[in-house]
């Protein structure tokens, strides 16, 4: 079972969704649970509550439609960020590919989720948003080597990425105030695990990542076109510094589109799913 949230009268409610059956909250299927979607990367407590759906049978689940899927939860210790990492991104931007993951770190005030606004900042003229593919780590994660660094990813999400172009255009050294303006990391609506990813798929490169604006599908690519992969880049943020559940890193891009107000943007990953957000300026 996928993990989400959905927006309650008491605030960010986390669930399972089952494809079939649609979700299940929470708190209905264990009155002592506490706690966001983020509590469901440990594996016993999601276990757990798998084992009770189950076993409940389908009266526990709601309509999909049932409520609006929000952000899973809003407080990861951390978000790594990945630039120019598609070789043919790079070579569209006429940037040379990097020979170390380009990387920076985003704060958790710029979370949102699906159906959620971006706000474009006054400071800004142009500001960008990046489908990306969301790597989300599942437990500590230390000097890991390449060939493990998988088993350290609970799961995988969708995400859209925003920068304020102009802003970096005059500096590399302001690439994380052009990061960080609230609204500028979307991610949901849902968190699919590692386990049914590779039965899906079989293998990750095969993964599909677009970047679609207004409805136009602008900028599409496979995973397995990455300079970096999902194990390179784990293995090599886990020997820059920790890695702790609920960390997420966002793998880099296939193309950026340029934001306008009243524009609608998305990242579509079939098999994984699709988050949209509309855009306005901020007033």
């Amino acid at each position: 079972m996928w993990i989400a949230a959905v927006r309650g009268l008491q605030g960010d409610c986390p669930v399972l969704i089952d494809e079939n059956r649609g979700l299940a909250f929470c708190d209905e299927l264990d009155a002592n649970f506490h706690g966001d979607a983020m509590a469901l990367l440990d594996d016993d407590v999601y276990r757990g509550l798998v084992t009770r759906a189950a076993a409940a049978g389908d009266e526990v689940f709601h309509p999909a439609d049932s409520a609006p899927f929000t952000a899973p939860y809003r407080s990861p210790r951390k978000i790594w960020g990945i630039g120019l990492n598609y070789r043919d991104h790079a070579s569209d931007l006429s940037e040379s590919v990097p020979e170390e993951p380009a990387s920076f770190i985003k704060a958790d005030h710029t979370i949102i989720g699906p159906g959620d606004t971006i706000l474009l900042p006054e400071q800004s003229k142009r500001v960008t948003a990046e489908a990306e593919i969301g790597l989300v780590i599942g437990r500590y994660c230390r000097n890991v080597p390449e060939d493990a660094a998988l088993d350290y990813v609970w799961g995988v999400c969708p995400i859209l990425d925003q920068t304020a172009e102009d802003i970096l255009q005059r500096n590399p050294r302001f690439l994380t105030r052009s990061k960080n303006f609230p609204t500028f990391f979307s991610f949901g609506p849902a968190i699919v695990p590692m386990r049914e990813l590779r039965q899906r798929f079989g293998v990750i490169g095969d993964i599909t990542v677009s970047t679609v604006k207004n409805g136009a599908e602008l900028r599409t690519n496979t995973v397995a076109r990455m300079t970096f992969g999902p194990a390179a880049l784990v293995s090599f943020h886990s020997k820059v510094m920790p890695l702790f559940p609920g960390d997420i890193i966002s793998t880099g891009t296939p193309g950026a589109v340029v934001l306008d107000d009243g524009d609608t943007v998305e990242c579509r990953i079939p098999g994984i799913g699709s988050l949209i957000n509309d855009v306005r300026r901020d007033r």
